[in-house]
This record gives C-alpha cells, sequence and structure tokens, in this order.
C-alpha cells in the first residue's frame, strides 16, 4: 500500500510539481544556485571573488564547485565584474557544521554501479527505479559508444533508501513494471526538469526566465509556442545552455540535444504552458527588440524585477492560482 501511494503521488506530481519546476529565489536575495539578486557587499566586486578562488577557499575541484552553485550549497551575487561569490558567502560555507567533509559529502556523485552498491541492490532494479522517477540524474555524459550514463547525488540516494526500503527488496510493484515495459523512462525528463528550475533561480528578469523555459523545446515546437519571430530569436539569443558542450563535441551532439529536448507531449505542453504564462510578464516588462524599433534600452540590474502583482511561481501559475 505503501508503495502504491508513492506511486500515485510521484505520478500526480509527474515533472511539475514544485520541486520539478523549482521555486523562485526571493528578490534581493542572493538564495538560489546562482542567484543574481543582492550586491556583493558594500564594498562591492572588493569584497566578493571570482569562481576560481572560491574555489580554492573551499577546497573544490572546478565540477565539484560547478555542482555547488548548481544546488544552492553556494551561492553567488553579481557585481560589475559579473557573478561572483561574497565573501560573506565564503564564511558562511565554511563555518558550517562538519566543513568540508559535509559539503564534499552533499556533492558527491555516483553512477549506476556505485549507486546500487551503495543501496545494497542490483544494477538492474537501480536502473528500473531510476526510469520509474524515484530520484532524479543531476548529471550526465555521453561515453564512447553514445550511450548516455547517468549520475546521481549520492545523499538523495540514501535518503530515498529511507524513505523507501520496501522498493529495495522483493518484486517491482506491478504499476512500474507495466510502466517500463511500456517504455517509460524519466530520467531524461527529471534531470531537464532540475536544470530548468536551477536556471530560473538565476535570474529575475522575465525574458530571461522565459528563455529558460525555451530552452527545452525543440525548434518545431518553440516556432509553434512563440509565433512572432522577433521574440522567438530574442528568446534564442538569452537562453541558456543546458550543459556545457565542447565545439568539437561532433557526434555526440545529436545525443546531448536528445537529452536536453523535451519529447514526451505531456511534458511539452506543460513547458508550452510555463512559456506562455512567463512570457505574459515578459512583454509586460518589455517588448522584444525590433529591427524598425531601434535599440532598446535594457533595464538595470538592479530593475530586473518581476512585474508587479503577478504570482511568482510558475506552478501557481500552471495550476491557475492567481
Amino acid at each position: 500500500m505503501a508503495v502504491r501511494a508513492d506511486q500515485e503521488s510521484r505520478e500526480s506530481q509527474g515533472p511539475w510539481s514544485p520541486e520539478w519546476l523549482g521555486q523562485p529565489s526571493v528578490p534581493g536575495r542572493a538564495s538560489g544556485p546562482g542567484d543574481p539578486g543582492g550586491p556583493a557587499g558594500p564594498g562591492g566586486s572588493g569584497e566578493s571573488v571570482g569562481f576560481g578562488a572560491a574555489a580554492r577557499a573551499l577546497g573544490l575541484n572546478t565540477r565539484e564547485f560547478e555542482l555547488a552553485v548548481q544546488l544552492g550549497e553556494v551561492r553567488t551575487v553579481t557585481t560589475g565584474l559579473g557573478r561572483r561569490v561574497a565573501c560573506e558567502e565564503l564564511r558562511r560555507v565554511t563555518a558550517a557544521e562538519g566543513f568540508p567533509e559535509a559539503l564534499i559529502a552533499r556533492l558527491r556523485v555516483v553512477g549506476t554501479a556505485e549507486s546500487a552498491e551503495l543501496l545494497g541492490i542490483t544494477q538492474g532494479r537501480l536502473t528500473r527505479l531510476a526510469r520509474g522517477g524515484f530520484f532524479a540524474p543531476v548529471r550526465f555524459y555521453v561515453n564512447r559508444y553514445r550511450a548516455v550514463v547517468w549520475l546521481y547525488l549520492a545523499s538523495e540516494l540514501t535518503e530515498f533508501a529511507v524513505r523507501q526500503p520496501e522498493l529495495l527488496s522483493g518484486r517491482t510493484p506491478p504499476g512500474l513494471s507495466a510502466a517500463l515495459a511500456a517504455g517509460e523512462d524519466w530520467r531524461a525528463a527529471k534531470w531537464r526538469s532540475r536544470r530548468v528550475g536551477q536556471l530560473l533561480a538565476q535570474t529575475e528578469d522575465p525574458w530571461e526566465r522565459a528563455a529558460v523555459l525555451a530552452s527545452v523545446l525543440g525548434s518545431v515546437e518553440l516556432a509553434s509556442a512563440v509565433a512572432d519571430p522577433y521574440e522567438r530569436a530574442h528568446l534564442r539569443e538569452l537562453r541558456p545552455a543546458l550543459v556545457r558542450m565542447r565545439p568539437d563535441a561532433g557526434a555526440v551532439r545529436d545525443v546531448i540535444d536528445k537529452v536536453v529536448t523535451a519529447d514526451d507531449p505531456r511534458e511539452i505542453r506543460r513547458y508550452r504552458a510555463a512559456l506562455a504564462s512567463s512570457l505574459d510578464d515578459a512583454r509586460r516588462a518589455r517588448s522584444a527588440p525590433r529591427p524598425d524599433a531601434g535599440p532598446e534600452r535594457l533595464p538595470a540590474l538592479g530593475d530586473r524585477t518581476p512585474v508587479p502583482g503577478r504570482p511568482r511561481s510558475l506552478w501557481q501559475k500552471l495550476i491557475g492560482r492567481r
């Protein structure tokens, strides 16, 4: 019964619960991963450091620091020199209980084999649970055989084991078995949703937020969702990269494109609905640049605030809470 309840809750939420979409950060606070809100301090850039220096101060390598920022473990601010880490934030992180071991443990990333060993189950069972959407990948890479290799946070796997120990042994729940037999695989969708949530937390600018949502739609879907060619061009200009890709990615580029692009009709509808709502806010803030309108004044960083009177949560917009 507990397994069925967990499945029903997971399926009812799908990739569109507040956890999936990510909650926007609080205006004026550097409260989310890479959140640009809030100044570096009275001394400006003199009281903040670049990412490289921040990583060294925390004893993290580049990939660990990047993940720490994405997960909100290390908060960033925007200064005249770009995104940086406030010295006060470094003091907060280093003063936390158990630093640095606790931080490094929360950033530990494991593949399928290590994940299965951590949970004491077979790799096959681990993969079935991941495909069923019981936990989300935090990263992926493409191996030499052009296969996607999913990576998970060890801390999240441990929490899952405590929360649902009955799923680690015995027969696979019938509902999950049927879904997997039908080809269901939530890994890419859950990774996309996690990444979208991270990127939404990095900006308060309405056009940039719309561009985040547009970044997971293919060109045909985007053209259908945004009829105005100037708005589409502006969204393409602003949209962030969901993953870093080398210029010489070559053969793996198509594989990566499939991972970062929504493909399930239900998922596409949800992103299109979120994009339409976000575009309403963006249009109220300012129009997309047009060649015949001359250069448009871009707001200063301090002016990039949400439209007054509009709900902050995309999830609230999707379910109709006004």
